[in-house]
């Protein structure tokens, strides 16, 4: 099964600050046929205007992505971390037991992100954060781990059952990814113009996909791709 869901018809919240849109439901966007996708809880499509962000705010068991598309964050928390992930790099964070951090865009452009929140396999672990650079010329053409609980190499690690998956097509450009069974995937176009499965998807539209052993993707135009991969897994609560 794959379901475009285009971004026209995504949850939305314009704060002045910060222009969000909502792959699944999220804070006051509500939607009972979108409550996640597998253990994907959020997918947020988030523009963040120059000197501004998110003020201190507390999650606990969730694994939290944050890919930066566009300018930079700045990531400070209450375990003493401190960093500024760059375009195209990617920070992950383990909220576990709790942990209270802020998001600030200190440039003086706009910073847009995807962030993504995770089910943890297991409650209650030692919250951790980091952060890695990943150079977009290392995915060019194929699909890489950027983020992982799967035991892929060189990836940023977290606890979960799940993976996030960049690569960055030319236009005419084509690449397969195969899928685990049982699982559900989750895949956005941060850029570009692109089919899957012979399906058409413009930027920024999500991609919502079940029951299928590999997605064969071609560019329509240069595009740069996001895939989360969640195998099956028990659901775990949280904030």
């Amino acid at each position: 099964m794959i379901d475009v869901r285009p971004l026209a018809t995504l949850g939305a919240a314009n704060h002045g600050w910060l222009d969000a849109r909502h792959h699944v439901s999220f804070a006051s966007y509500h939607d009972p046929e979108r409550m996640g996708w597998g253990s994907l809880r959020v997918w947020n499509d988030d523009r963040i205007a120059p000197r501004s962000g998110f003020p201190p705010h507390p999650h606990r068991d969730r694994e939290i992505i944050t890919h930066v598309r566009e300018g930079a964050i700045t990531h400070e928390d209450s375990l003493g971390n401190r960093g500024r992930t760059a375009a195209g790099d990617v920070q992950v964070m383990s909220a576990g037991t709790g942990v209270t951090h802020a998001e600030w865009n200190e440039e003086p452009v706009e910073t847009r992100i995807f962030q993504i929140w995770i089910e943890p396999r297991v409650r209650g672990i030692v919250p951790a954060w980091g952060m890695k650079a990943f150079p977009k010329t290392a995915r060019a053409g194929r699909f890489v781990a950027l983020a992982s609980g799967l035991g892929d190499e060189d990836a940023c690690s977290i606890e979960a059952d799940s993976r996030l998956l960049g690569a960055t097509l030319a236009a005419g450009q084509r690449t397969e990814v195969a899928l685990a069974p049982g699982g559900r995937a989750y895949l956005v176009g941060a850029t570009g113009r692109f089919r899957v499965n012979g399906i058409e998807v413009a930027a920024r539209d999500g991609v919502a996909i079940r029951d299928l052993d590999a997605l064969e993707i071609e560019a329509l135009e240069a595009s740069e791709l996001l895939l989360v991969e969640t195998l099956p897994a028990t659901p775990v609560g949280g904030a």
